[in-house]
């Protein structure tokens, strides 16, 4: 059987995206000149306008679409000695996409069942991840009878249980209520913290953008261009009373200003 990945101890891969332009038939162009340099273990948020082009330009990231031209690399340093050659990602979607057939630990485990892990591998990590997110009492429940924010956090957990080194992030907090996003956000930073995997979130929330990123992305509307790429100076250190900063809330300002921006469709 196949062990269970351990790179993620070693810190996150690198991105690089160059001129990545992605066109669908019928002439509509999602994005168009995208390029950023992504560094192993950073926080990046993405944000702009609805249909912008966030989630084409995260599936593309994923391996899940192409980009029609442009450079799109993953970058490890370490990938010799690794021998996963820096591609060990997840993804998280806005829906949290359970089996309701499954219970929660079964749910999590699932993609160490897909890799050939042994039961017992699969079942230690499960439970390791569902601790992490706060859902040790919860295992062995099902889907419908969770919450919109334990589903969400068992999505999380399914995601990290193969110890991604990419963890990319698309709105998974979008439809939750305000209190229970901004616990999830904490979490997330928590988990990032502590696992140094690069993450990618998308998201439409200034603030959410704003407490979680060491840098936020902001898009024009499509087809989507890169406004600016802020790095953010709150510091790693983040916690409820961030959100009643001076720091914070001029670090919103600048997104809120930028996004306007992109409304207008005003690249960089």
């Amino acid at each position: 059987m196949t062990a269970i990945p351990t790179s993620a101890s070693t810190g996150g891969i690198g991105l690089t995206l160059r001129d990545v332009r992605r066109a669908f038939l019928g002439g509509v162009v999602a994005v168009d000149g995208i390029s950023l340099d992504v560094a192993p273990g950073e926080f990046v948020a993405i944000l702009g306008p609805s249909g912008c082009g966030k989630s084409t330009l995260l599936r593309a990231i994923a391996g899940l679409d192409r980009p029609t031209s442009g450079l799109l690399q993953l970058l490890d340093p370490n990938a010799k000695e690794k021998g996963d050659g820096g591609r060990a990602l997840a993804y998280v979607f806005q829906d949290a996409h359970l089996l309701p057939w499954r219970n929660v630990l079964r749910n999590v485990a699932m993609p160490l069942e897909l890799m050939g892990v042994a039961a017992n591998e699969r079942a230690d990590a499960a439970r390791n991840a569902l601790e992490q997110v706060g859902l040790g009492d919860a295992m062995r429940r099902y889907p419908a009878q969770l919450s919109g924010g334990m589903r969400m956090r068992v999505s999380l957990a399914r995601a990290m249980v193969t110890r991604p080194r990419l963890l990319l992030l698309d709105e998974p907090f979008a439809a939750l209520d305000e209190l229970t996003r901004q616990r999830l956000d904490e979490m997330l930073r928590g988990l990032w913290d502590r696992a140094g995997m690069t993450v990618l979130f998308v998201t439409h929330s200034i603030a959410e953008a704003a407490f979680l990123a060491d840098r936020a992305v902001v898009m024009t509307r499509r087809p989507g261009r890169v406004v600016i790429d802020h790095r953010l100076t709150l510091g790693r250190e983040r916690s409820g009373a961030t959100r009643t900063s001076e720091v914070y809330v001029r670090e919103m300002r600048v997104l809120y200003e930028a996004l306007e921006r992109g409304d207008r469709g005003e690249p960089a």
